[in-house]
């Protein structure tokens, strides 16, 4: 039987977000049901709630990085008990069958991926998917991951965006002991990349914008620096990186950042700028660098970020608030006043 639950949602691009009831479907054998704790906030969330991209299904009840514990589980499952802590990111559905879901890439399924919220619900006809943002959450078990026992709970719940964002082109492209790791950009995003890069053994060199941010950016593990608006500290950083991982989501110019890269190196966006980048051709053709884009990660690969994050006491830097404060939490992430995440304590809901 479906059940009502209490969200945070709204129904028209510039309306704030208010309390709503929506539906939950009823619990299959497969399904976990649980309570959410914490759910992070992440920039997709805005450009959802604001229609960036268009196709943003009304009402919208953001969230997709969401940490809870369960409440109850269907007759099939046997991975989750009532009373453990669980979690769900970006998906909660893929066909499965594809050549992707088969190599657990489930975010490039060629059948289409239902994402946590903002996606036709294949459970209940003529619905779309409700995110984090609310009461319960209820999702398949191959979706939910194991949420480890992190002493700060709430701060670890951008890992399911943000983390596994910046973990899954850091270990596909090879970062370690090795590689010299650039970060652009320290916000969301780039500040776990620094932190996790750290981790992988790499040597981090930070490029930012923000005089202000140049110390935050070794208190966070950045073995070097780099203001992008000083000309000689360009100059010095020319040639220097195996891997820059992009975590703009702004339109900016790439190519100056192409000319930090070794030979054979890449470039990897995460960021996700609503207009196009331009890429000068001799920028990637000297040097055979790439410049490459990263989605998310699948879910077994999630899974994986979850574990060596715990391992190595990796959390974002969060603020938490209450559901009551998210439109000014909205409106403070647009303006990039934030250190360096929102997480809304559920509670409060």
């Amino acid at each position: 039987m479906e059940t009502i639950v209490k969200a945070y949602g709204t129904g028209a691009v510039n309306n704030p977000l208010a309390a709503i009831d929506i539906k939950r479907r009823a619990i299959q054998p497969k399904d976990v049901e649980f309570e959410v704790l914490y759910c992070g906030i992440c920039h997709s969330d805005l450009h959802q709630i604001k229609n960036d991209f268009g196709g943003t299904m009304w009402p919208i009840v953001p969230g997709h990085e969401i940490v809870g514990r369960v409440t109850q589980v269907g007759s099939e499952v046997t991975k989750f008990k009532v009373g453990d802590l669980a979690a769900v990111g970006c998906i909660v559905d893929s066909c499965g069958e594809c050549q992707h879901c088969e190599h657990s890439l489930e975010m490039f399924c060629e059948n289409g991926v239902t994402f946590s919220f903002n996606s036709p619900d294949a459970y209940m006809e003529g619905e779309h998917t409700y995110g984090g943002f609310s009461k319960k959450y209820v999702c398949e078990d191959k979706y939910v991951l194991k949420m480890p026992a992190f002493e700060d709970l709430a701060s670890a719940a951008p890992l399911l965006c943000a983390g596994i964002t910046v973990y899954s082109p850091l270990r596909h492209w090879g970062a370690g002991p090795d590689k010299k790791v650039g970060v652009l950009g320290i916000g969301g995003l780039g500040h776990l990349a620094i932190k996790i890069a750290k981790a992988m053994g790499a040597e981090v060199t930070v490029f930012t914008t923000s005089p202000s941010k140049v110390e935050d950016a070794k208190r966070l593990g950045a073995d070097k620096a780099v203001l992008s608006s000083d000309p000689e500290q360009m100059q010095a950083a020319m040639g220097s990186q195996d891997i820059i991982i992009d975590t703009v989501s702004a339109k900016h110019d790439v190519n100056q950042y192409l000319g930090m890269l070794k030979v054979d190196g890449s470039l990897v966006l995460v960021g996700l700028p609503p207009e196009n980048l331009e890429v000068g051709a001799f920028n990637v053709v000297m040097g055979r660098k790439s410049f490459s884009g990263s989605n998310i990660g699948g879910i077994a690969e999630t899974q994986e970020m979850l574990d060596f994050c715990y391992e190595h006491n990796i959390v974002a830097e969060s603020e938490i608030i209450n559901i009551q404060d998210v439109n000014e939490a909205f409106e403070r992430l647009e303006k990039g006043d934030v250190k360096y995440r929102f997480v809304i304590d559920m509670a409060s809901l």
